[in-house]
């Protein structure tokens, strides 16, 4: 099954929508619209696929529904990521969601591949 983890932080604040004004909620609301993507697919990825939804700071108690496992980041959100595609099988299929080019280069060097914010949103 494919592994989809989101940088929760770099996909909200990608659209200036007012989230900083409720960063908890724009987490929620983006880990409800990426839970029909665990039965459906996702930008190439087809279903089944598990959803990991990454947070940090204010979101950190965003709680997971079906579809999407939620990750509390002990500290920095990109070194959990990292850190998540990091423990993964090699032979696994990874992809990352984020815009973030610093995190992309550290991802991609496990070997996971990058898609935008776009790609969920």
């Amino acid at each position: 099954m494919p592994l989809l983890v989101v940088d929760a932080a770099n996909v909200v604040g990608s659209v200036p929508d007012g989230w900083w004004r409720d960063r908890a909620g724009a987490t929620a609301r983006l880990r409800d619209r990426l839970a029909p993507l665990a039965a459906a697919g996702v930008a190439g990825l087809g279903p089944p696929v598990e959803v990991v939804l990454v947070v940090e700071g204010a979101a950190r108690e965003v709680p997971a529904v079906e579809g999407v496992r939620v990750v509390a980041a002990p500290r920095s959100g990109d070194d959990a990521i990292v850190d998540l595609v990091g423990s993964e099988p090699g032979d696994r299929t990874r992809v990352v969601v984020t815009a973030d080019r610093a995190l992309r280069e550290r991802v991609q060097r496990l070997g996971a591949s990058v898609i935008g914010p776009r790609a969920v949103r």
